[in-house]
């Protein structure tokens, strides 16, 4: 007990006297050493490092979680050291959504079957959006959260440990510069004429002290001098692996790109091959054709909502014997309702005389008459008229 007291004694000295030296510091009452140029830029792009790191680890988790709930269950989970429970992800809760809804509607209907089908590409969106966050979260995440709570901290902690043996540093050279002055002063010459004998003893003995206080203050001043370039070289060579800390951070962004770049392409396939399946279901608008006067557009999933699509298939010709043999283009007049403005999604060669030719992006009027195959609608652009098919169309109004 009276060991661990001393010690507490001796290292609440220690703490004082290096208190003292920093405040003097501060005040400019006292000299500091100061690093070597080499050093302080390694500390330098330390700090540059952690700090755009941190940055950079906690944008990725708001990207792959913006839910901030999830986050801290997910923290807190990491930090029991606990196996992270599966999570669904919305677009798999989504397509769940519109499976359990066409139940309802009858799978049977054209919404139904439309809602089954997209309602299960969604659920593989999903899929693929999880398999994206957890591969980030292996290759991109933790090395940096490794660099963060182990690398970092020990480079702090030896930081902090070197700031320390500086303080002692200085405090033993103002220690040994004082010692030197009152040495000085000690032994300079006495005034005959006004110092008495028994004076001279009491000098030559002042001076003795002194000059075993300042070899004392020069043989600590030594071992601090040694104790502090010692933790100055382990600092050096601990900043210096930050290079390694870049190498490392450099492949993993290489992958989190590529996981990056995998997911959208999943995305895209998935989005094209769900374009091709509703492109084989029969338009269901076209019901609403005797009331409205227009068949609707193509469905919000158009090929032209994803760059580089390509135009759709020319639908058929229309096989209606009705319409081929009583349908004449020139004969035919606009209704007095139900004309619509259409926007041209892609260029469209006729393949005949009865059909309209398009160029994307120019507007058209549309609609359709009794008996029109529900693929096609009646277009005008002038004095030009003809058909045109539906799904190469973006209805405005």
């Amino acid at each position: 007990m009276d060991f661990n007291v001393k010690k507490l004694a001796s290292d609440a000295g220690v703490f004082f006297t290096r208190a003292v030296q920093y405040t003097e510091e501060k005040l400019g009452q006292a000299e500091k050493t100061e690093l070597d140029a080499h050093l302080e830029n390694l500390i330098a792009r330390a700090d540059c490092t952690k700090n755009w790191t941190e940055k950079i680890f906690r944008q990725t988790e708001v990207l792959l979680q913006p839910n901030p709930s999830a986050r801290i269950e997910e923290f807190f989970y990491e930090k029991l050291d606990r196996k992270i429970p599966s999570r669904t992800t919305n677009a798999e809760l989504l397509g769940q959504y519109m499976q359990d809804a066409a139940k309802e509607f009858g799978p049977g209907t054209p919404y139904g079957s439309t809602l089954i089908t997209v309602g299960e590409y969604q659920r593989r969106l999903g899929g693929a959006e999880r398999e994206f966050l957890q591969t980030s979260a292996i290759n991109f995440l933790t090395p940096l959260r490794n660099f963060l709570e182990g690398d970092w901290k020990t480079i702090s902690k030896e930081r902090r440990l070197l700031e320390n043996r500086r303080l002692d540093l200085d405090v033993c050279k103002a220690r040994l510069k004082k010692a030197k002055l009152a040495e000085a002063k000690a032994a300079a010459a006495p005034d005959f004429q006004e110092t008495r004998p028994r004076n001279y003893v009491l000098s030559a003995s002042a001076s003795a002290l002194w000059s075993e206080e300042v070899d004392k203050a020069e043989h600590e001043l030594r071992v601090a001098q040694t104790e502090f370039d010692r933790q100055a070289e382990v600092t050096r060579l601990l900043l210096e692996g930050i290079s390694s800390t870049h190498v490392n951070h450099l492949r993993c962004l290489h992958e989190f790109v590529e996981a990056q770049a995998a997911y959208y392409t999943q995305c895209h396939k998935h989005m094209q091959d769900l374009q091709k399946e509703l492109s084989r279901f029969p338009n269901a608008f076209a019901v609403n054709a005797s009331t409205s006067g227009v068949s609707a557009g193509p469905s919000p999933l158009s090929t032209a909502t994803l760059p580089g699509a390509s135009p759709p298939s020319r639908p058929p010709n229309p096989s209606n014997a009705l319409e081929s043999s009583t349908l004449k283009i020139e004969e035919v007049k606009p209704p007095a309702t139900g004309t619509r403005k259409a926007k041209v999604l892609y260029d469209y060669d006729a393949a005949d005389t009865s059909e309209l030719s398009l160029l994307a992006d120019e507007l058209i009027t549309v609609y359709t008459v009794p008996g029109m195959d529900p693929d096609w609608l009646i277009g005008e652009r002038g004095n030009q008229k003809g058909k045109v098919p539906v799904t190469y169309l973006e209805l405005l109004s």
